[in-house]
């Protein structure tokens, strides 16, 4: 009884409580205690790269023959040379970008064949991590692989084989041949690695729009901020975490301009950016026509591909510190839903974070519901 008793008394004064959620409980985001890194260098993240793959060459064939007492030649003893070694890329989840991948990649040669029949060594494979859905094309632009799963591999260019020394080549006629192979050429060939998912939301807006300043704001990441446009030109990645111990990753997209899907500027290279991202968020400027942006930027995500436009979304005023961009807020409200925020001084960015984490169940819902029907 006296432990019971005593349990009772710890259970009201501790100050650790148990947290049930309910059905309807909304994820919070965790605001991170790790102090953003003060490094000058900026780190970009590449989700598509041109990489060409060169196999090895096989090691040549050996001529030799064996020397005996009173017989110089006692037949062929010359071994066969290494193969070259492969080129592969391997889908992995320890990796998710391509920041990695080098433009040429070159395999080894297998090593020459050596008298007294020693084969000479096979080169080893170069194995090039990737991220986990990472599509592989050739010059034509046709995908001939997709590293969908974990350990999946594609050979992108195949070594050598070695040359056989001349002991291959003894036959009742020719007992001492002095001819051998030499080894044969690695593959070369040329690829594109594009990364099926880039992020779970994308940061959607013209070039000073805020984007990189809002990024700064939710995340750990530090995109450039600059007074120009066009400051952002590589996706920048951030990490927000949650406290049911999921993350979602928002990326700040380079800017769009009118014309975009005409392949103005790096128009189609920005709006495959945006394809890879499963939600996005419209950024507006305040300060400017949100109304024209907004209508812009459907324009030329629909001429570009019709899909995107029904991926999960929301609007976002930004820069409504200001009176210009409050007033602008307040008359776009009246005609659409609309969030407005300020990431510069933080006005409604808890907000923000809950709209995101809604736009990334609503897509994992969707993705589990069609991963079902597919297995019925």
């Amino acid at each position: 009884m006296h432990i019971i008793n005593t349990i009772k008394r710890l259970c009201i004064t501790s100050k650790c409580q148990i947290i049930r959620h309910s059905s309807e409980y909304t994820p919070k985001a965790l605001r991170s205690l790790k102090a953003k890194s003060t490094r000058n260098n900026v780190q970009y993240y590449v989700d598509a790269c041109r990489v060409r793959a060169v196999g090895g060459n096989g090691g040549d064939g050996c001529i030799s023959f064996l020397s005996a007492w009173c017989k110089d030649h006692a037949g062929p003893n010359g071994g066969d040379g290494g193969n070259g070694g492969h080129v592969i890329f391997q889908a992995t989840h320890t990796v998710k970008g391509l920041n990695h991948c080098k433009t040429v990649v070159i395999a080894k040669h297998g090593e020459r064949g050596f008298d007294k029949d020693c084969n000479g060594k096979n080169a080893q494979h170069i194995i090039i991590p990737v991220p986990l859905g990472t599509i592989v094309k050739d010059d034509n632009g046709t995908v001939v692989g997709d590293l969908s799963t974990e350990g999946m591999m594609f050979v992108a260019a195949r070594g050598g084989a070695g040359g056989r020394g001349n002991k291959f080549f003894l036959t009742d006629t020719e007992q001492a041949p002095d001819i051998a192979e030499f080894g044969a050429e690695g593959e070369s060939n040329t690829y594109t690695l594009e990364v099926r998912s880039l992020a779970h939301i994308g940061l959607l807006g013209f070039p000073n729009a805020g984007k990189s300043t809002l990024l700064r704001a939710l995340t750990r990441a530090r995109p450039t901020v600059a007074p120009y446009p066009f400051t952002t030109l590589k996706p920048h990645i951030g990490m927000v975490p949650y406290d049911d111990y999921e993350q979602v990753a928002i990326a700040d997209l380079p800017g769009l301009i009118p014309g975009s899907h005409k392949n103005y500027g790096l128009g189609i290279q920005f709006l495959q950016h945006i394809e890879r991202c499963r939600g996005l968020i419209f950024l507006l400027d305040g300060t400017s026509d949100p109304q024209l942006q907004y209508d812009t930027l459907c324009h030329e995500i629909t001429q570009y591909n019709s899909a995107l436009k029904a991926r999960p979304n929301c609007v976002v005023v930004n820069k409504i510190d200001t009176e210009e961009g409050k007033r602008s807020f307040e008359k776009l409200k009246k005609k659409m839903r609309v969030l407005g925020i300020s990431a510069k001084t933080g006005v409604n960015l808890r907000e923000l974070l809950t709209v995101v984490r809604d736009m990334y169940d609503k897509y994992e819902a969707k993705e589990q519901g069609a991963g079902c029907n597919n297995n019925v």
